[in-house]
């Protein structure tokens, strides 16, 4: 869904008299909306997002509350339905931009409006606040010096030990966890002490600050001087932004190219114009190294919103932010909505990444949605998107001139990209070599732990699903109508899950007539086991889904890493994503494979995306690196592509595939998704939507038509007692897919199914 796409918020049509309204947006329940009836006189004021007084409870006391919904229709009986007071006596609050922005989402992704509300005003239960006590001295010192004199004479050793330290500050004041800690004083002599007068005890409240010891105390790094290229980027966006072109900003810079750099100092510029700014990140194994080098420009005025946050954590920072004690977030997705006032800059980091996708109703894309948030702001906010390997629709939108394109083509050390080879595995295995590391990988492993350098194996795992390829000539089984691979199921099938075609599994090559035919499996702790064998005295450290559980486990582990503790970082996609580590010259690609031939129409671009990802960890530093891809389809364009790091040459060939296919970003594509412990209900629902969708287009002129794919089952057909079905749509323009699924939401859904809908899916069900 592209921004001009995009949807205000809705006015009041004509003859609605009723309003959807939420007293208390802070509250946990947030799911209560109470119905108002609009009066004549306000209806043309009265507009989704608004905030309005009206009478409350019992009492009927003024409350302020925000509009969510109108309606023309009472849920209740009519005499029952209050009317609204008038609107409320305040300035423009950021509720008022998160409720228009909840309602945008609903009417774009779909939904409830609920949904959207939980979405954008997520409900922190109310937190008592974090107190930190400290022991004050309340006597004069020299008062204090004569009974510390008194004390030790009496022995009482503790007291006089408490009088001591406290007589050593400057201020008289330790905290209180010292004194019961190190000082081993009992509460009962301090009790004793402030009962006569001689001491206090204060308590103050505090923020919870989720930025770790091992950040704060992190020496300060040189500021490094920004390149000609960075530089024109920084003020290129600046004088845009002081002449109000706030389209949207694409920075395509190679890997080492410094795109944080660039981010630092917009929100640095940005912070000395009285705004604040989000950065967004893929993944919360980022959030270390990028919080390291934002706190060390912006120190306490950053922090960080993430999953493994406790709940107190959660709460303080939003009110931090409410509050304006803070100028810059960094977390991934739902960072986006943080309640700053004042919001000048939206960052997305690695911008191409499927997690800014939601899997959840309101199944919203960050990039849109954060495009559709700063225009919200009236005129006052800006969206950067980053990115050394550009989604396809990032990239279609900078060149049609939606968005405004910036080049970074230098690594910021001077050196040049890092030396990759592929290794062909077919070829390995005619040689006889049935480790998991191709031979030129095994030499180049060798060197580096010889030489002292580091090395990081990735094992493209994610998402994995059992396809079936030749091991001899690398042929992949795949769908003859979809040009996806298809998936090996139990009982002797291979599947396509977009069209349903299946056909009979075999067990030799019907291009070469081998029978080295399986399906790819790996597994991140078989990677480091081989490892430990081939190279006994090498120390490894894994990174997966099992090794970072807990809650500091990401920050542990790189941490490690980076203090060259370990010789060599195992692990999947999570490692190759934005690390920069000077000393690792070495990165082994173990199955290229994997992503390539994932049942999904972007399993291309996410390969290319992620191998030359990968690429970029090496050679950081001032050492030259390496790196190694192992592929069963050496020839494939988005491995040579990857191999080349050409970004370009990748792009134009993909965009073909999906201009033939009318995938996006060629084309819009809508998918419908059905849930059912009945597999007959969710089929029989299934096929009555087709039938109401033919009959919808049948008025439109056979090229307006939107093309039909399904009912299919989905890519994992049974999950948990529920049968899962899927029907995609593909249309050119997507309000004609919006018309269609409004069309669909108004059918009634059987008790025993649930629906679900996706536009422009990253990812097949």
């Amino acid at each position: 869904m592209h921004s001009s796409n995009q949807q205000t918020c809705t006015p009041l049509h004509e003859g609605a008299a009723f309003a959807d309204i939420i007293i208390d947006i802070s509250h946990e329940k947030v799911d209560r909306p109470f119905q108002y009836r609009i009066p004549e006189a306000l209806r043309e004021a009265v507009t989704i997002g608004c905030c309005v007084s009206v009478p409350f409870g019992r009492g009927n006391t003024p409350r302020k509350g925000y509009v969510t919904g109108i309606s023309d229709r009472a849920q209740i009986e009519e005499d029952r339905i209050k009317d609204i007071t008038g609107p409320a006596e305040e300035e423009e609050s950021v509720e008022h931009a998160m409720i228009r922005l909840a309602a945008w989402m609903r009417e774009c992704y779909g939904g409830t409006m609920i949904q959207a509300l939980k979405t954008v005003l997520p409900a922190h239960k109310k937190m008592k606040s974090l107190e930190q006590r400290a022991v004050r001295l309340t006597l004069p010192r020299e008062e204090a010096q004569a009974l510390l004199a008194e004390y030790i004479r009496k022995h009482h050793l503790a007291r006089a030990r408490l009088i001591e330290a406290l007589l050593q500050t400057a201020d008289g004041v330790l905290p209180y966890p010292l004194v019961t800690g190190k000082l081993h004083i009992a509460a009962a002599n301090i009790r004793a002490l402030k009962e006569k007068g001689i001491l206090a005890v204060d308590t103050t409240s505090v923020y919870r600050n989720p930025v770790t010891e091992r950040v704060r105390n992190a020496a300060e790094e040189e500021r490094k001087r920004l390149s000609d290229e960075q530089s024109h980027v920084v003020k290129d966006m600046m004088a845009r932004f002081a002449k109000g072109d706030l389209r949207p900003s694409l920075v395509h810079g190679i890997t080492g190219s410094g795109k944080t750099e660039v981010y630092i100092c917009l929100i640095e510029e940005m912070v000395q114009r009285g705004r604040q700014a989000i950065v967004l990140i893929p993944e919360i194994a980022l959030t270390y190294q990028t919080l390291l080098r934002f706190y060390r420009h912006f120190g306490d005025r950053v922090s960080v919103m993430n999953s493994t946050l406790s709940p107190g954590e959660k709460y303080d920072q939003f009110r931090r932010a409410r509050e304006g004690e803070i100028d810059v977030m960094i977390g991934p997705r739902s960072a986006l909505f943080t309640p700053f006032q004042n919001l000048g800059l939206i960052i997305i980091d690695e911008e191409h990444e499927l997690t800014y996708k939601s899997e959840t109703a309101p199944r919203y894309h960050a990039r849109e949605t954060a495009i559709e948030r700063a225009r919200l702001t009236e005129g006052k906010a800006m969206v950067l998107l980053g990115s050394a390997t550009p989604s396809l629709e990032a990239y279609t939108a900078a060149k049609k001139g939606a968005y405004q394109l910036y080049t970074l083509t230098k690594r910021l050390t001077g050196g040049t990209l890092a030396r990759v080879r592929i290794a062909d595995l077919r070829a390995e295995l005619k040689a006889g070599n049935r480790s998991p590391f191709s031979r030129d990988l095994t030499l180049l492993l060798d060197d580096r732990l010889t030489r002292g350098e580091q090395a990081m194996l990735f094992l493209n795992r994610r998402g994995l699903h059992s396809f079936l390829s030749c091991r001899s000539c690398g042929h992949v089984f795949r769908c003859p109508h979809c040009d996806v691979s298809l998936t090996e199921h139990r009982g002797g099938r291979l599947v396509c899950h977009y069209c349903g075609h299946t056909e009979a599994s075999v067990r030799s090559c019907p291009s070469c007539g081998s029978h080295y035919v399986s399906a790819f499996k790996a597994g991140t702790q078989q990677m480091e086991e081989q490892l430990k064998k081939q190279f006994p005295g090498a120390r490894v450290l894994r990174m997966d889904a099992d090794t970072t559980r807990t809650k500091n486990s990401y920050e542990e582990i790189l941490s490690a890493f980076a203090d060259y503790k370990a010789d060599v970082l195992v692990g999947t996609q999570m490692i190759v994503k934005g690390h920069d580590f000077p000393l690792v010259t070495l990165v082994g690609v173990l199955a290229a494979d994997l992503s390539l031939h994932d049942q999904d129409f972007r399993a291309a671009e996410r390969t290319f995306q992620l191998l030359t990802q990968a690429a970029g960890r090496a050679g950081r530093g001032e050492r030259p690196g390496e790196v190694v891809i192992q592929t069963y389809e050496p020839e494939h364009y988005a491995i040579l592509a990857a191999a080349a790091q050409d970004y370009d040459r990748f792009y134009e060939e993909e965009m073909l595939y999906r201009s033939l296919l009318k995938y996006p970003p060629a084309a819009h594509m809508l998918a419908v998704f059905l849930f059912s412990p009945s597999e007959e209900a969710a089929l029989t629902f299934a096929g009555k939507l087709r039938m109401r969708l033919e009959e919808a287009e049948r008025e439109e002129a056979e090229e307006k038509r939107a093309l039909l794919i399904g009912p299919t089952p989905a890519r994992i057909s049974f999950v948990e007692d529920v049968y899962r079905f899927a029907l995609y749509l593909k249309h050119a323009d997507m309000e004609q897919l919006v018309r269609l699924r409004t069309i669909l939401e108004a059918e009634e859904v059987p008790a025993n199914v649930s629906i679900q809908f996706d536009s422009d899916p990253m990812r097949t069900l």
